[in-house]
């Protein structure tokens, strides 16, 4: 008789001890147990001979929200690809940035004849050709009349004057940069392009055309000059024109005159002013992105300044000959033809002022200061 726990048929002949094996037949795998989706029917179900005991369960089905996903995952590959395809098919290519290209400068002292005058700046300013100049920014004129070019509306023409307009200002007018003590009011109008240039020229001064600072601005040093007063006569002109269907070219020509004085002025008080003269004739470019942004790019630069020596440095700082100096007997460096390297001669003009005007009869009108002239195509 088989124990209990033990088959009717008693234990297995192939495992020792029966009763300690008899699941050992009973293996549930992984295959099994996926296998085993079955349903068991009821009672009533199972009336019918022909009905079998149980049933398989219907396949699983994927849910509405899973068949979205894969829906929308398909269309995103699918747009991915066509991207692509367009993106290899395109006939167009992208269109290239202008190479911004660096300043060109020439910078010529201009020495006396002899000793440089001195005296009051309101004195010098009022027997000098400046005495009928407009005062600081109001002597920097846009053009009467502003028209559309070509390619360019009124309004861009007029963006474009205003950015030269403030340009001049910050890099002629402000008396932080003429000291020497920011940069930042101008380095903000230029393109980014001539921004390593311009850090250059600042930091590494060099006479080879395109990294003199006075190229870029007026300044002086302030360790020997300093403003004799804060009235600097202005006059010049405006002018623009297209340089091509992208591209709006504008021009200034402008002579400043300063009153100095030494930094130190010691017992020569008031009396110890001086005038200096600056002309500036700048080239602009100015590009649609440029216009946007209220930046500009500066091509080329001519300046003339004096009175200052002829064999002066004007790589770093202008360095002006004050009331009672004079330019030294020796004239320019000299150059030598034959040597093919870089040309090292400096030019050097001599400083010419035009008559002065004459004094008007006292108790009569001072004739008003003529209008800068602006052009325009």
């Amino acid at each position: 008789m088989a124990h209990r726990g033990e088959p009717p048929e008693g234990p297995s002949e192939n495992t020792p001890g029966g009763s300690e094996d008899e699941y050992r037949s009973l293996v549930f795998d992984e295959s099994f147990v996926r296998a085993a989706r079955l349903k068991e029917f009821s009672a009533q179900e199972r009336i019918a001979d022909h009905t079998p005991a149980v049933r398989s369960l219907p396949p699983r089905r994927f849910r509405a929200g899973s068949r979205a996903a894969i829906v929308l995952i398909l269309l995103i590959a699918l747009a991915f690809g066509t991207a692509v395809y367009m993106g290899l098919r395109h006939p167009y290519q992208a269109p290239v940035g202008r190479k911004v290209e660096p300043l060109r400068s020439t910078v010529i002292p201009l020495a006396p004849r002899g000793r440089v005058p001195g005296g009051t700046a309101a004195d010098l300013l009022s027997r000098s050709p400046a005495a009928q100049y407009a005062k600081g920014v109001a002597g920097i004129d846009l053009p009467p009349t502003v028209r559309a070019t070509a390619n360019f509306s009124d309004n861009q023409v007029a963006m474009a004057l205003a950015t030269v307009k403030d340009y001049l200002v910050a890099s002629s007018l402000d008396p932080d940069v003429l000291a020497g003590h920011t940069l930042r009011p101008v380095e903000k109008l230029l393109d980014p392009g001539q921004m390593a240039q311009f850090e250059r020229s600042m930091h590494r001064p060099d006479d080879d055309g395109q990294h003199a600072p006075a190229g870029w601005l007026v300044r002086f040093d302030p360790a020997k000059v300093a403003l004799a007063g804060p009235d600097i006569r202005v006059r010049g002109t405006l002018s623009y024109s297209e340089a091509g269907a992208d591209t709006l070219e504008v021009v200034s020509d402008h002579t400043f005159t300063y009153t100095l004085r030494p930094a130190a002025s010691g017992s020569q008080g008031a009396a110890g002013a001086s005038l200096f003269i600056v002309r500036r004739e700048l080239h602009f470019r100015f590009d649609r992105e440029d216009l946007r942004l209220h930046r500009l790019e500066l091509r080329s630069s001519y300046v003339q300044a004096g009175p200052q020596a002829c064999p002066t440095d004007t790589a770093g700082v202008l360095r002006p000959l004050l009331a009672g100096q004079r330019a030294t007997s020796g004239g320019p460096a000299g150059t030598d033809p034959y040597n093919t390297g870089r040309p090292t001669g400096t030019l050097c003009g001599t400083l010419v002022v035009s008559s002065p005007p004459t004094p008007a009869p006292r108790g009569s009108a001072v004739p008003p200061a003529e209008p800068s002239r602006g052009s325009h195509p």
